[in-house]
């Protein structure tokens, strides 16, 4: 009989497990995971897949899948620049990213001039997109060219560099990249993207976007990212075309060396 035999403390301590386990049992509820996205982020003029860096570990982290793919004649294709790099040339190595990776619902960003691209990828490849996200990026019209945004006056001074310093098809980048660049501040990151900066092919920028559908497939979301006045005027046109709107004006142009978390907090919210 002694071996039957409990204390008090042991009684009430099975008794307080028993109970628990079945409150447990019978009220909770399955935790649904968070769900998970294929992103696809195009860098801007100037710049390559490596301007990310700061943003791709942190998107991971939230279970996604990042894609950060460089442009053909920028950052790490450096060596393929030509004269014969043009938009369709940038169209086509992020349409060939989606085919050949095989991925499909992407959320397609395009930061600053890539706003041309993604434009053109959904119209090629439009099955394969979930979303597109303009982050203070060009929003162009059929036939236009980013070039076409600029006025006259500053389309004349564009000419006369990549005339006179980028032998007449490359087009440097006017801005020193030192104290304050596109609202980098930090001398650490400015000593980082320095080196890493190079020349975007003039082409890139001349040649109209051609497009079939001219944005009339709304199979998939159309979102803009505001994140400095220079782009109101593609930021207001967004909104009136009913975009999905968001605006972050604290971190200048380049929020993804500058606000990496807050610039996720926003892609979050896109899935």
């Amino acid at each position: 009989m002694s071996r039957l035999l409990f204390s008090r403390r042991q009684i009430l301590s099975t008794l307080s497990m028993l109970s628990l386990g079945s409150l447990t049992k019978g009220f909770a509820s399955p935790v649904s995971p968070p769900k998970k996205a294929t992103f696809v982020l195009v860098h801007g003029a100037w710049h390559g897949g490596w301007c990310w860096k700061k943003v791709i570990p942190l998107l991971k982290a939230a279970g996604h899948n990042v894609y950060t793919p460089t442009l053909t004649g920028l950052g790490e294709r450096s060596h393929l620049l030509n004269q014969q790099v043009d938009l369709n040339t940038h169209i086509q190595d992020i349409a060939a990213v989606l085919e050949y990776e095989d991925l499909h619902d992407v959320i397609l960003v395009g930061h600053s001039y890539a706003g041309a691209v993604i434009t053109g990828v959904a119209d090629k490849v439009s099955k394969r997109i979930g979303q597109v996200v303009y982050l203070d990026a060009f929003l162009p019209e059929n036939g236009k060219s980013i070039r076409d945004y600029a006025d006259k006056e500053g389309q004349e001074w564009m000419d006369q560099l990549v005339q006179t310093k980028g032998d007449g098809w490359r087009f440097p980048c006017p801005l020193a990249v030192s104290k304050d660049f596109l609202g980098v501040t930090d001398p650490i990151d400015l000593a980082w993207m320095a080196p890493r900066i190079g020349d975007q092919p003039y082409k890139t920028l001349t040649q109209p976007l051609q497009l079939t559908f001219v944005n009339s497939d709304k199979s998939f979301k159309r979102t803009y990212v505001q994140l400095t006045e220079e782009f109101a005027e593609h930021a207001g046109r967004a909104k009136s075309e009913g975009f999905r709107f968001f605006q972050m004006l604290t971190g200048g142009h380049d929020a993804m060396v500058t606000k990496p978390k807050e610039l996720v907090q926003i892609f979050n919210e896109l899935v």
